[in-house]
């Protein structure tokens, strides 16, 4: 970084031409906030992004991952993580505005981007009122990448506090495939029948994979 002006220097850049003219390894390495010893921001975030494959995988990558990338530590990895987190949370709709989800689509829209990049599987719920509109959505478990446990409890607990009248389940399969296991099968079927006997249906459950999704509705497997 000491090779370049000044005014080249990603915080410098971002106040000169504003944050879409930064690159990818310039943002990151705002979020790192400062190099180390040996190396500057600048190549401490391109090592960051040669390990994530990229910024599309990088928010595949867990806390502990990032603290053990050379040059990152437990407080460049924090800030890196929040970083993450926040850019996940500006997707979702702006305060106010409540989206309404009647296809599986319009759910896979909203959920792809905030749960589908994870590297171990979070399942959770999407609880809706009478009209379909959004009330909340939550991970309710986390998993390893061997699979995440998933209590009908949990769910209809959540769905009762907030008074939903249908509830969407959702999990991401951390191998990028939404495919369907039998185990996936059984889940579904474990919740339609507490959903049924709470009076809460289950109006879809939907697999997040790599940029791709897998709707029980759409493929006629809630029947």
């Amino acid at each position: 970084m000491k090779d370049l002006p000044r005014n080249d220097w990603p915080r410098e850049k971002l106040e000169r031409v504003g944050r879409a003219a930064l690159g990818d390894v310039e943002l990151v390495a705002l979020l790192l906030g400062s190099g180390t010893r040996q190396h500057d921001a600048l190549e401490v975030a391109q090592t960051v992004l040669r390990h994530s494959d990229g910024v599309t995988g990088l928010q595949r990558v867990g806390l502990d991952e990032l603290r053990r990338i050379p040059g990152v530590g437990p407080a460049r990895a924090a800030r890196l993580s929040a970083g993450l987190e926040l850019g996940r949370r500006a997707v979702q709709t702006q305060a106010g505005a409540r989206p309404q989800f009647r296809a599986p689509e319009d759910l896979a829209r909203y959920l792809l981007p905030l749960h589908g990049g994870y590297r171990v599987e979070h399942f959770g719920a999407v609880l809706l009122d009478i009209r379909f509109r959004l009330i909340r959505a939550s991970v309710l478990s986390v998993g390893t990448q061997d699979g995440a446990l998933a209590q009908p409890r949990e769910v209809f607990r959540e769905a009762l506090l907030a008074s939903a009248s249908r509830v969407v389940i959702f999990h991401n399969h951390p191998s990028g495939d939404p495919d369907p296991s039998q185990d996936d099968v059984m889940v579904t079927r474990r919740m339609m029948d507490a959903g049924e006997t709470m009076g809460i249906p289950v109006m879809d459950h939907i697999i997040l994979g790599a940029g791709r999704y897998y709707s029980f509705k759409a493929g006629n497997l809630l029947g």
